[in-house]
């Protein structure tokens, strides 16, 4: 069972980029009229422009968050970059954004490849690098943009983010626990068939073909067995948090605030149910923004803040899942942290 707990570590910061542009959802699925398909997936509007990549929106969240904690770019020590859609198959794109941001040569500097369960695996990753001091601070990176080659042909739950999370260390801090887990058995549930070493890009990448239910694709479009990931969601996410929950026998009713992925309303309606959860403990940001993938939690974080500072300790139970299949669930404290504006560019 993978339970970690990474003592002495500090979330300072939140921040989000997206696109300017607002994309209104419209069905893509003939069965189901525009409002229909709204009330079942929660997801009204995304944001879309096919003009950026993934690390421009990161670059730009994270400009903000460093400017608003008066971060000096010399003492990052590690950043973390996750997104399915790197800027190139090689180097990668931490590289890439360590010297776009001006960090010091002395970053340590590394791509994780994971959509819906990222950010939970990117904060693993960057707690256990800052909890025994040896990283003092570091930036986690998340997101997806540019999804795929025709933008026409983009899944209308998706929308375009890049988020940034400020880690420090902070001796004696309570830190932060985590529960994970994977099933590649269902591998297929959620992928892009063409595009990768497995089946390469050819001619026929993109060719459109229409599925049973009369939606567009191409090889390089990604695809998804519904009621698998439907299934998938509803029972491993609130096991999941329970698991953690119980490890550290945290009271589920006395967490201020939970916060999913952001699959789509139905599937996270569940969730919530299943754990008891009130309304108005819940984050959330697909009604606006979309399904963000790796960026969903941050985004989620940011979008319902109403304030620019969580002065006073607030708990917050998180949980991503969905792409490997794999899911991830971290619980952890905010004190003192900064939520930047949402960078729009």
């Amino acid at each position: 069972m993978a339970f970690l707990d990474f003592k002495n570590v500090r979330i300072t910061g939140f921040s989000a980029g997206v696109p300017k542009n607002v994309v209104k959802t419209k069905s893509r699925n003939p069965k189901y009229s525009d409002d229909e398909f709204i009330k079942n997936v929660g997801v009204v509007e995304k944001r879309i422009d096919d003009s950026f990549t993934t690390s421009d929106l990161c670059y730009h969240a994270a400009e903000q968050l460093i400017a608003d904690l008066n971060w000096d770019k010399k003492e990052i020590d590690a950043l973390i970059f996750v997104s399915q859609f790197p800027d190139y198959v090689l180097p990668a794109t931490a590289c890439i954004l360590q010297d776009r941001l001006g960090l010091s040569r002395d970053c340590y500097a590394m791509d994780i490849s994971s959509g819906c369960s990222g950010w939970v695996y990117g904060l693993s990753s960057v707690s256990s690098l800052i909890s025994n001091g040896g990283v003092k601070k570091a930036l986690l990176l998340v997101g997806d943009a540019r999804r795929i080659y025709d933008v026409k042909l983009l899944d209308p739950l998706f929308g375009f983010a890049g988020c940034a999370t400020a880690v420090e260390y902070q001796e004696g801090e309570n830190g932060i626990k985590f529960q994970m887990g994977t099933d590649g058995s269902g591998f297929d549930a959620i992928i892009t068939p063409e595009g990768g070493a497995r089946n390469r890009f050819n001619e026929k990448s993109l060719d459109i073909d229409v599925d049973e239910d009369g939606v567009q694709r191409n090889g390089l479009c990604s695809r998804m067995k519904g009621m698998d990931v439907f299934s998938f969601a509803i029972s491993t996410a609130p096991k999941s948090v329970k698991k953690l929950a119980e490890r550290h026998q945290i009271d589920l009713s006395k967490v201020n605030y939970l916060v999913l992925h952001q699959a789509n309303k139905r599937i996270n309606d569940m969730i919530v149910k299943k754990l008891g959860f009130d309304e108005d403990r819940i984050m959330e940001s697909m009604s606006t923004f979309g399904n963000t993938s790796s960026a969903s939690i941050p985004m989620s974080i940011v979008a319902s803040s109403t304030t620019n500072n969580y002065i006073e300790r607030k708990t917050f139970m998180t949980c991503g899942f969905g792409v490997g299949l794999s899911w991830g669930t971290a619980y952890f404290e905010l004190e003192n942290c900064i939520i930047s504006k949402i960078v729009e560019v």
